[in-house]
């Protein structure tokens, strides 16, 4: 039998592609700059031996595999489950990203704590079992079946969980694993694909549910091979500024589910704290008669929420006017500005314009564009929008406003806050009114202008 020895690989960082040289652009994908080097075992162990004696799995006809709703545990967070399709399947692979500070750690014990009923396995490569009992101290919540397992060895992790037998393992994280049959440092690309492709397999055949933690690059990516994403179940990204204390957990890949769906949490001194209604944490906040606020109705997902657009427009003090946009692209702002001064006619290129999305919201939804329009003229003019006004439309290059999609789905979560008004595209496909509030079609900007700000 051959005797196995190293050699050196390159892999990309991008989509796992490997390669037996380094190459500045990945083949593959197409990326630049993404191989990295990895020692791997080679060999050829299975020349010449007997085939393998067949094991008691066999293929199993379609019709008689059962086909009832596949069992699933709930994890004592309504918004987690919701964003899961209903509770984690058994045997799955759950893969949670993010980046370092903003509150990984914190969610993955805090599944444990607020799922009692649930023996939950807990291994961490990053603290000791002291630290982590003094994080749960904090966080509140039932430990009565929680197991603290501080450890990186994955022969002695899977032995652990083997003879525990949980109901849910998490591990925190992946870059901190190892496996012995791979020699190479904890978090190479080799080490990562090795140790995830081990916790697929125990999750497969024991049917226990592993919800697995990741941290992501500079990039916004989650660490180590694109293929990570691959293997696993479900892909969930944590979102959110470090110094704010929103975070959103986005759903990026489900296999038992839609990938059209986030949950908002606020971080608090005890925790996560879930927030089933994000319209409120970001509608307005402070004394009516304010110029220079607008409120939109964006979808994110299948997911529709309403959060106030803030501008601020003034005379440019140093000579060049200013271009500045939190949570909205700055590249559009000037776009919906040079829209407003050649079709309608109001000259802004001497002013500064400041534009912010209320609770450090990060908005890509074209919907958003009619707000800001609003917001802008309502700044330059001195002139506050009634409160219980809100819009949604996009704006073209020709001054008319399009129609947005889901529409209805838009208007009904702007009825149900208590809003009386809300503007749309004439182009709209909305069949009929919804009770409770009044839709106001306009074809394009002008006609915004003489409409809303006739007063």
């Amino acid at each position: 039998m051959a005797v196995s020895k190293d050699k050196t690989v390159w892999f990309c960082k991008n989509c796992g592609n490997e390669s037996t040289k380094w190459m500045g652009r990945c083949p593959a994908c197409g990326e630049w700059n993404t191989m990295v080097e990895s020692v791997v075992a080679t060999g050829k162990p299975y020349r010449n031996q007997p085939a393998r004696q067949a094991s008691g799995n066999r293929p199993v006809h379609l019709k008689e595999i059962d086909s009832s709703a596949e069992c699933r545990l709930s994890l004592g967070m309504g918004e987690i489950d919701r964003l899961l399709g209903g509770g984690i399947v058994r045997g799955s692979l759950v893969l949670v990203g993010g980046e370092p500070g903003i509150g990984k750690s914190t969610l993955s014990l805090q599944i444990p704590l607020f799922s009692p009923g649930l023996k939950t396995l807990y291994v961490s490569g990053e603290e000791s079992a002291r630290q982590v009992k003094m994080r749960a101290d904090r966080l509140g919540g039932d430990d009565s079946n929680c197991f603290i397992f501080s450890e990186t060895d994955m022969g002695n992790i899977i032995a652990q969980a083997e003879s525990l037998r949980p109901d849910l393992m998490v591990v925190d994280s992946v870059q901190t694993m190892f496996s012995a049959n791979v020699e190479s440092s904890a978090g190479s690309v080799t080490q990562i694909k090795e140790v995830t492709s081990m916790l697929l397999h125990f999750a497969k055949v024991s049917g226990i549910p592993v919800i697995l933690i990741g941290h992501i690059t500079k990039d916004g990516y989650i660490a180590g091979p694109k293929i990570l994403e691959h293997i696993v179940d479900v892909v969930l990204q944590f979102e959110g500024d470090n110094k704010g204390s929103y975070r959103i957990l986005r759903s990026i890949k489900n296999r038992f589910g839609s990938t059209s769906e986030l949950a908002v949490f606020e971080m608090t001194g005890k925790g996560l704290r879930e927030v089933t209604n994000p319209s409120e944490m970001l509608i307005p906040m402070h004394e009516e008669g304010l110029s220079g606020t607008a409120i939109c109705a964006t979808l994110d997902g299948l997911r529709p929420f309403l959060f106030e657009v803030q501008a601020l427009v003034s005379t440019a003090a140093y000579g060049t006017a200013q271009r500045s946009a939190t949570g909205f692209d700055v590249r559009r702002l000037n776009m919906l500005l040079a829209v407003l001064e050649k079709r309608a006619g109001f000259k802004l290129n001497m002013k500064d314009v400041f534009l912010n999305m209320a609770g450090g919201m990060r908005i890509s939804d074209p919907a958003c564009d009619l707000a800001v329009v609003c917001a802008v003229l309502s700044s330059n003019f001195d002139f506050a929008i009634q409160p219980d006004i809100c819009f949604a439309g996009e704006v073209g290059l020709s001054g008319e406003i399009r129609p947005v999609n889901q529409t209805e789905r838009r208007v009904t979560e702007a009825a149900r806050l208590g809003f009386k008004k809300i503007y749309i595209s004439s182009f709209s496909s909305l069949d009929s009114g919804i009770k409770g509030i009044e839709t106001v079609r306009v074809p394009d900007v002008p006609a915004l202008v003489r409409t809303l700000f006739k007063g």
